[in-house]
């Protein structure tokens, strides 16, 4: 028990695999807290107009922030602080953030104010179904939130610096608080403001949770901040060459969003269903995905800063197998459930069985793609450890041009149908992308992929899944909560009875494998704390 509450000491210094299990807990209460927050709106709003202005007014400040900021806090920072860190040049490292805040700072409230008064014609083309006054409603919500963006940003290079330092506890609680905010706005201002509640909450969210939070992190462990536009200091240079490819460049990672709103527009709630069915469809992929890959970054950053290349190549595979093994698993369950769970989930209140039906049919066909959603922010984050953005951006944004004409062919022949499974054809194409040239750059080969064991959960997740699904239909799914619950028990104990009779005989290695994953990690923190405890650094 002591040993458990210690991860959660502010001050507490993270192996990778402490830090995963941290950040998948905060990422997984934050995930509840955004069911919260979504079935709230769900009941309160619906999946009608407003809230497809609501959900579509995010666009544009989400597209100002990617453009100006893109990875650039969480990616190319992190990997040149920490090897400052490494390397015993503390000055360094805290003059590169100081330029870095002060410099995007200005950035970011330039191209605010300049998203400000453009608002409405760019909005004007993003959502050319919108009604006037739907168009009017979204605009007015986006000035809200356009503001958010700095908060963000700073808060980003902050948390970079705490993950540099191993200290994970306050980046992962900042999302959290962001999404309580969003939920005591509606709660608290939803009568006098309606919808709009919710942005003022998101606003006030992203200063309290991502950025202050953050800020007292970086406090207590005496990160100093001094304004600074030292524009020829080396370090920031090279920051900005590793950062300019991630600003230009388009990932589909990012733009799937966009892209599905942008087509979407011309249906009534549409957006919101979509919105709806990928938020939820965003949890797995945060723990499994998102999670990892924000732990493993700083580690990934280390072995290839120390030039230990095995085991660069090896961790990388060994992390990716897992958690797509542990995907296609998941996604079994998830496609089998689609209907109860999204039922149980959202229909309250103004969100009706039809809207359940809809939505469940997205997310079935979003779930399809787990796999590959998690693996890409692995690939992608070995080549950021790697000093290498240029690459996997190029690669990215040729991807998402290609897939655009296959966003359009896929709607107009199977409408809203189509923009999902687009999106999955997508995502599988950037993932494979960015495996074949790790493979061709001698990072990551793909003969280290354990492709058997791999072949094997996928087999083990499809009979699972179908059979899950066969026996819930003995339980007719209604409209009514008891079917929903009932349903859904009796597939989780068929896909959980399915999923251990699958592995064990076929023989899986995948449980010794998640396994020896904590029992490896051991060894490696008691050696990091007695090399930290030798040169003086409290652990």
């Amino acid at each position: 028990m002591t040993r458990a509450l210690r991860l959660f000491r502010p001050s507490h210094q993270h192996s990778e695999f402490s830090a995963t299990v941290l950040l998948m807990s905060a990422v997984m209460l934050s995930r509840v807290i955004g069911y919260v927050r979504e079935a709230y709106i769900a009941y309160a709003f619906g999946a009608g107009a407003n809230t497809d202005a609501y959900v579509a007014a995010f666009t544009l400040p989400d597209w100002l922030n990617y453009i100006v900021a893109g990875g650039t806090a969480s990616i190319t920072f992190v990997s040149i602080y920490t090897r400052f860190l490494a390397e015993k040049r503390e000055h360094d490292a805290q003059k590169t953030f100081s330029i870095i805040i002060t410099v995007m700072t200005t950035v970011l409230l330039i191209g605010v104010g300049c998203a400000e008064l453009f608002t409405t014609p760019i909005e004007s083309w993003m959502f050319h179904g919108f009604n006037a006054g739907q168009l009017q409603l979204c605009v007015f919500l986006t000035r809200i939130l356009l503001p958010a963006q700095i908060f963000f940003y700073v808060g980003g290079v902050v948390s970079a610096v705490l993950l540099s330092h191993r200290l994970f506890l306050f980046p992962a609680f900042g999302p959290l608080i962001y999404n309580v905010f969003i939920i005591l706005g509606g709660v608290v201002l939803g009568r006098q403001f309606g919808i709009a509640s919710l942005a003022y909450g998101a606003l006030a969210g992203s200063i309290i949770g991502p950025f202050l939070v953050n800020a007292i992190g970086a406090v207590r462990i005496g990160t100093g901040y001094r304004p600074s536009f030292d524009l020829k200091n080396a370090a920031f240079r090279e920051w900005v060459r590793l950062s300019v490819p991630l600003m230009l460049g388009v990932s589909l990672v990012t733009a799937d969003d966009w892209i599905l709103r942008y087509f979407a527009s011309n249906g009534v709630g549409d957006i919101a269903r979509l919105n709806y069915a990928k938020r939820l469809f965003a949890v797995p992929i945060a723990v499994l995905g998102q999670a990892t890959g924000q732990a493993s970054l700083p580690f990934f950053a280390r072995l290839f800063g120390e030039k230990r290349m095995q085991d660069f190549s090896a961790n990388v595979s060994a992390s990716v197998y897992r958690i797509s093994a542990l995907s296609f698993l998941v996604a079994g369950l998830m496609m089998a459930g689609a209907l109860p769970v999204i039922d149980l989930v959202y229909r309250r209140g103004r969100f009706s069985f039809l809207d359940s039906q809809s939505t469940a049919l997205y997310f079935f066909w979003f779930s399809l793609s787990l796999a590959f959603w998690a693996a890409q922010a692995l690939y992608s984050r070995a080549f950021y450890a790697a000093g290498d953005t240029l690459t996997p951006m190029i690669a990215a944004t040729v991807i998402t041009v290609a897939s655009l004409p296959v966003y359009s062919a896929l709607f107009h022949r199977l409408s809203m149908v189509g923009l999902v499974i687009a999106s999955d054809l997508g995502i599988v194409a950037n993932t494979l992308g960015l495996a074949i040239l790790l493979h061709r750059r001698k990072l990551v080969p793909v003969s280290e992929m354990h492709w058997g064991e791999l072949g094997k959960a996928a087999l083990t997740a499809a009979v699972a899944g179908y059979l899950s699904n066969r026996v819930s239909r003995v339980v007719p799914i209604n409209g009514r909560r008891m079917s929903d619950m009932l349903a859904l028990a009796l597939l989780t104990l068929t896909w959980a009875a399915a999923v251990a009779a699958g592995l064990w005989l076929l023989r899986s290695d995948l449980p010794r494998d998640l396994r020896r994953r904590k029992e490896t990690a051991r060894p490696r923190v008691a050696e990091r704390q007695a090399e930290e405890l030798s040169a003086g650094i409290e652990p």
